[in-house]
């Protein structure tokens, strides 16, 4: 504390000198705060008064500021470094001082009591943080001594003043216990004194509610009051009389929201469904709230209904399975159950012209929850008395869901539009929820809603209507497996019949048919019926994305099924891409899509249908490939490169085992030949080399041609084995060119597949030395520029040595070199960069065996890797890495252990090392821990864990509470 004062500090041009915490000094700070236009003299007072808070002079400025000659701002300021200093700093004050301290509080709330109530509030925070330090001991009856000291008749404030005083005294205490950071031990016993307590408030907040003469606003704060005692959790049976009164407040529109704040949390604290008694009593008085709520609907008065409303789903959502529970009292649960059913199924359209039905959506899982978790004989009573109710609920959600009229719709904003969009997601979940509770049944339902509605001649149906009964259609079917349901059938058949004359209906019958896919694909001779439609979509820029999603699970699910169609579908889909009617990320799903498809086809018609859908984009490219660069043909090179990674990424015509149930049934084509995506990328080798040559300095370009490869590489496995010694030359001249971390991605990626091969080895280690060397040679000139190349060397390492660790055997590696470069990568300040080099130690350290190079390096050179761990631990990388280096000790300890006895306790040695904050006791201790640890990989974690928080001075304190 008397340190920091003489520390040296800014005070900014008009404020106090440095650190020079007087009375004037405070005032001329707080002046530049608030009036000085200059943000940066601004943010300089801040600091310094921020400092003079915490300061020894606090004491002495703060009463200063408080006088009656000062204006709000600096008295405000006044209340809260009290409030700092008493709340933080409470040990700094003599147990002799308690006393006094408490009766100048007292004064100045008197005083202020009728002066701003910013500096009142304040004032109360600071005395309630005294009383919750002194309690119990110090001041065993604090509460009922407040009580008694406002209610003295010798004040000079006047009675109303002196009551609203002590009421904000009363309300600022348990607010300021929840935020306060008192120990846990203390935590639970000040909050046992509140509790007894309470009976000092309670009385005195009934009679102020139920008395007449109370004027509204102290009825207003009484129930403030109440509102911030009860999230103490207090008894509910000891609350019941001021939820009734505060029952009785809601008729008055002052006390409204305080009343409904009071109940809502009252019934909403976790120990009050121990209380069913006083649950069961609370039932008659919510629903006795229902003439208020239909008035208020009736009248457009949402801030009403909304009350009304979280009052009843407070209660239903909180203690539904202890009202369940009472089976005697069945009725006026129901009855209480139908009410919250209104209040989904509130008129208006969310969120325009009500926002209350989203409050009531939980409601129904917990309710379903609660049923389902009841015995089997009680189940069934209650499934009889809800299922009729929950087809209710799905008539309510599927109304609610319906989209407003064009006209309507046209006014809203894209906020409200949005926010309609996720209410709408909400109800869908809701409606998969239910399914569960009542099953096939809920199909069958929808169904017959949907046929009546298509083929009645009586009246037209409107499309917001159809829409919604779809909407639950595809709700349902997009996570439940619908393959055995009876009414799927007459759905497809049904949908045809739809009169399409609206985007979102348009849409809504796309995502179903995209929901069924897995359906149709079960039932092939039902595809015909909803292709063209989907066909037909796809010319139209507005239903962009539900018909291209819709098209990809079909060509995913149905492929085998779909070579009949499979002409009409490329030609429609060459077609929409040549008009570019899509953006680009749609383009993408549209050339996945053509990948699923064609990989069904023979291999003669693959070919076919690939030159006809890639042939302009290659002359394209060709095209692009002459013209000087510029950012508008870098945009269509990387959108074409784009185009064709996506289309090989999906196109595989190995048909593995998991491929499609049931396909050792089904006739499938025998590839013959090379692979289509490996004949076409030899085709293109060369007019990709050719655009690189121009490109090589374009960090996306390089990923987009990489992306190419990668993705081809990743979908073919072996088949991708003819194109790897031309790949791995164009990598090598790429990445010797000008290094990116996209050509060690792919270089990792061919370690992966192909290092283990004798007959790819040769170019692969060739690569692998070229990009090794290179990398050196960027860490030679300065690597801080290129974290991401660094991160992507140091995983292509570990790939090679969980691979492929002969790599690390040949003559021309320099592994003394890439051991030291890893260990300069664990300082980056990137987290995804340490990670991957300590992903690299984790595999090389297992090596020091059987790898002859490794095992030199290590034993030359692991003291270095050590101390680096260990100044990481000591503070120097982030703590969320800690596991890492946990990992990194872990490994020097099982396959290095003697070396690393040795090391270890020199490195521990160094005073002050990995921090001055340890004493040599807690040094050895650890290095003791470390080395008894050679098989639970975990305890070492929790040990780094540990010891980083000592060694940042953390062990202890309220930052390690989430760690």
């Amino acid at each position: 504390m008397e340190r920091r004062e003489e520390q040296p500090g800014a005070a900014g041009a008009g404020a106090a000198p440095a650190l020079d915490f007087t009375v004037e000094n405070v005032e001329k700070a707080l002046h530049q705060l608030y009036y000085d236009p200059n943000i940066e003299n601004k943010n300089l007072a801040q600091k310094w008064l921020m400092q003079a808070q915490v300061s020894p002079q606090a004491w002495h400025f703060s009463w200063q500021l408080l006088q009656p000659n000062k204006v709000p701002e600096i008295q405000y300021f006044g209340a809260s470094a009290l409030h700092i200093k008493i709340s933080r700093y409470w040990s700094d004050i003599p147990t002799d001082q308690y006393e006094s301290l408490k009766a100048q509080l007292f004064t100045q709330i008197t005083r202020f009591a009728s002066g701003s109530k910013i500096v009142l509030t304040r004032l109360c925070v600071a005395l309630a943080s005294l009383a919750l330090s002194m309690m119990p001991d110090a001041w065993p009856c604090a509460v009922a001594d407040m009580v008694r000291l406002f209610q003295a008749e010798d004040s000079p404030v006047d009675g109303q003043g002196r009551c609203l005083a002590l009421l904000e005294l009363l309300t600022v205490l348990p607010e300021e216990f929840q935020t306060s950071r008192l120990p846990q031990y203390r935590k639970s016993l000040v909050r046992a004194s509140l509790a007894v307590e309470c009976g000092a408030v309670f009385p005195l907040l009934e009679q102020l509610l139920q008395q007449p003469s109370s004027p509204s606003c102290v009825r207003q704060k009484v129930l403030k009051c109440f509102s911030s005692w009860v999230q103490l959790e207090m008894p509910l049976q000891d609350c019941e009389a001021l939820i009734q009164a505060a029952f009785a407040a809601l008729q008055d529109s002052e006390l409204f929201d305080s009343s409904v704040e009071a109940i809502v949390n009252a019934i909403s604290q976790p120990d009050a469904q121990r209380y069913v008694n006083t649950l069961l009593k609370l039932i008659p008085l919510v629903l006795g709230l229902q003439d208020q709520l239909r008035q208020a609907v009736q009248n457009g008065d949402m801030e009403t209904s909304h009350g009304i409303c979280r009052i009843a789903v407070a209660l239903g959502e909180n203690h539904s399975r202890a009202l369940l529970d009472q089976v005697e009292h069945w009725q006026s649960f129901l009855a209480l159950v139908n009410m919250i059913m209104f209040c989904t199924g509130i008129p208006g359209h969310f969120p325009v012209n009500e926002t209350t039905s989203s409050l009531t959506l939980t409601f129904w899982y917990t309710l379903q929850d609660d049923i389902l978790s009841f015995e089997a004989e009680k189940q069934a009573v209650y499934q009889q008395v809800y299922r009729p109710v929950y087809f209710q609920l799905v008539d309510v959600l599927l109304h609610k869901a319906q989209f407003p009229s064009d006209e309507e719709y046209g006014f809203w904003s894209s906020d409200e539009k949005e926010q309609f969009r996720i209410y709408r997601v909400d109800i869908s979940d809701t409606l998969m929820y239910v399914y569960e509770m009542l099953g096939a049944e809920l199909l069958s339902n929808l169904y017959d809603k949907l046929g009546r509605l298509l083929t009645s001649s009586e009246e037209p149906y409107s499309w917001q209507h159809t829409e919604a009964l779809l909407y639950g259609f595809q709700s349902i079917a997009e996570t439940i497996d619908v393959n055995y349901s009876d009414v799927v059938p007459g759905l497809i058949g049904l949908i045809p019949r739809i009169s399409i004359s609206n985007v979102q209906l348009a849409d809504t019958v796309m995502f179903t048919i995209g929901a069924l896919s897995e359906w149709l694909a079960d039932h092939p001779v039902m595809i015909n019926s909803v292709l063209p439609l989907v066909l037909h979509a796809l010319g139209n820029p507005e239903l962009s994305i539900s018909s291209v999603s819709t098209l990809k699970k079909i060509c995913r699910e149905c492929k085998y099924d779909l070579p009949p169609y499979a002409a009409n579908i490329v030609a429609v889909s060459q077609d929409v891409l040549m008009k570019q009617i899509h953006k680009t990320s749609q383009c993408m799903w549209l050339m996945q899509a053509l990948g699923f498809l064609l990989s069904a086809l023979q291999v003669e018609e693959i070919l076919k249908n690939l030159h006809s859908l890639i042939s302009p984009y290659i002359q394209q490219l060709e095209k692009l490939a002459e013209e000087i660069p510029n950012p508008s043909n870098k945009l269509a090179i990387v959108h074409i490169l784009g185009l064709l990674s996506n289309l090989f990424t999906t196109l595989d015509v190995s048909h593995h085992e998991d491929d499609h149930e049931g396909s050792e049934l089904r006739k499938l084509p025998v590839p013959q030949g090379p692979n289509p995506v490996v004949v076409v990328l030899q085709q293109v080798f060369q007019l990709i080399q050719k655009v690189l040559s121009k490109w090589l300095n374009d960090a996306q370009v390089v990923e987009a041609v990489c992306a190419i490869f990668e993705k081809s590489v990743k979908t073919l496995l072996d088949d991708f084995a003819p194109m790897v010694p031309q790949l791995c030359e164009m990598l090598g001249r790429m990445y010797s060119t000008i290094p990116q971390a996209s050509a060690l991605d792919l270089t990792r990626q061919l370690v992966h597949i192909f290092a283990h091969e004798p007959a790819h080895f040769p170019p692969i280690e060739a690569l692998f030395l070229l990009v090794t060397s290179v990398t050196l040679t960027l860490f030679q000139q300065g690597p801080r520029d290129h974290p991401d190349i660094v991160d992507s060397f140091m995983q292509l390492l570990a790939q090679a040595l969980k691979r492929k660790p002969d790599l690390f055997l040949c003559e021309r590696l320099d592994v003394k070199a890439v051991f030291q470069c890893a260990v300069l990568a664990l300082k980056f300040p990137e987290a995804p960069t340490v990670k991957a080099s300590c992903g690299f130690f984790t595999e090389l350290l297992p090596r020091c065996g059987e790898v002859e190079p490794v095992g030199k390096v290590v034993h030359e050179d692991g003291r270095m890797l050590l101390i680096a761990v260990l100044e990481a631990i000591g503070g120097q990388a982030s703590r969320s890495l800690m596991d890492c280096f946990a990992d990194i000790l872990f490994a020097l300890n099982k396959h290095c252990f003697s070396l690393l006895s040795v090391w270890i306790k020199e490195a521990l040695q160094s005073p002050g090392f990995p921090s001055a904050r340890l004493s040599p006791e807690q040094k050895d201790t650890f290095s003791q821990q470390i080395l008894r640890e050679r098989v639970n990989k975990r305890r070492v974690k929790e040990m780094v864990k540990e010891f980083t928080l000592l060694c940042r001075g953390l062990h202890g304190t309220d930052y390690t509470a989430d760690y």
